[in-house]
């Protein structure tokens, strides 16, 4: 096991070995995932427009190669994915474009999470809002109660995530004011979405667009916010203050490993090998695998499988001396490490 913050050092530089891409792994990684995504897109069109309602239940695997998209663009963003910057960035806005994401934009943000996990004075890029018991209770009960709203599985999973992806990705909120890089990125990808999505009503008509597209791109922006939450929002995560903050321990504790059913890690591009993706963040998704079978020893660090990544849910508070994410149940009952408890 990994003891301390030098053992963990060492793992980063360890794992630099797995950093390399192959450009035709990549190639086929995006084939395999791009082709059946729009195969199935176009046959869930035909079954849909002739009546047949039992052809929504395609969305469900649409979505998910939807999913699996946005990882390859992950995985451009670092980088990672081909050997070439260029390669990588083109991809990446190419798939931007209908996972409804400004890639460069995207990217910038993504970049300042990987910097910050964990660091308690430097949260608020590309996280999930989190709150210690001490801030929570110093709110006031309007300012709590928004809270709780944020945090509520219908917000977090359902309105959140469509918000998010169709809704605020429009704008580059958050770099408005950072130059004219971000609303390069943002306009040139709205402009493409806006193109394209003329294009295809005029090809097929309004409604059986809408029919089709609105129910994979929901399902699968709650699917997405679904997994970066379980990788950062469980009990035993890691927040520290900036004083006491390593990156390295904050990676590899910060992170789950969210093992998976094999069919859904396909699916989701390894991306439940979280912690060791952020402890060595150039390593490309289809050899995360590898690092786990070299070094056996990391599968047990921070593991969930899928029925206890539910218990992740109700927790949303940070306890900081007791070090650990607490429900607001556990606050209210006084099971907390640094206040008796908070107001009900």
């Amino acid at each position: 096991m990994v003891q301390g913050p030098s053992e963990t050092r060492a793992l980063a530089q360890l794992l630099a070995h797995y950093r390399q891409p192959h450009n035709a792994r990549g190639v086929f990684e995006l084939l395999i995932t791009a082709v059946p995504f729009f195969v199935i897109w176009a046959l869930m069109l035909a079954v849909v427009v002739r009546g047949h309602w039992i052809g929504l239940l395609l969305a469900a695997p649409a979505a998910g190669l939807l999913v699996r998209l946005f990882m390859i663009q992950h995985d451009c963003g670092h980088g990672s994915f081909f050997r070439g910057r260029l390669a990588n960035d083109w991809v990446g806005r190419a798939i931007g474009v209908v996972t409804l994401t400004p890639y460069d934009y995207w990217r910038r943000n993504h970049a300042r999470h990987h910097a910050s996990s964990g660091n308690l004075d430097h949260r608020g890029s590309g996280d999930i809002d989190t709150l210690t018991v001490k801030e929570f209770a110093a709110r006031p009960r309007w300012r709590q109660i928004l809270y709780r709203l944020y945090r509520h599985p219908i917000v977090m999973f359902g309105a959140g995530p469509t918000y998010l992806f169709i809704l605020r990705h429009r704008l580059p909120i958050g770099s408005m004011r950072s130059g004219w890089r971000p609303w390069l990125s943002t306009m040139g990808t709205n402009v493409t979405i806006a193109v394209l999505i003329a294009g295809m009503i005029g090809l097929v008509g309004l409604g059986p667009f809408l029919l089709v597209h609105l129910p994979i791109v929901v399902l699968a922006a709650s699917i997405g916010v679904w997994l970066f939450y379980v990788q950062h929002q469980f009990e035993e995560t890691s927040w520290s203050r900036d004083e006491a903050w390593s990156f390295h321990e904050a990676a590899l504790h910060g992170s789950s490993h969210y093992h998976l059913p094999a069919v859904l890690r396909w699916f989701t591009a390894n991306i439940g090998v979280h912690h060791v993706h952020h402890l060595c963040s150039r390593i490309p998704c289809y050899r995360l695998p590898d690092v786990l079978r070299d070094h056996p020893e990391l599968a047990a660090v921070g593991r969930i499988t899928l029925l206890q990544s539910l218990q992740c849910v109700p927790r949303a508070l940070w306890d900081e001396k007791g070090r650990r994410l607490i429900s607001f149940r556990e606050a209210r009952s006084g099971k907390l490490s640094n206040v008796s408890n908070i107001d009900q």
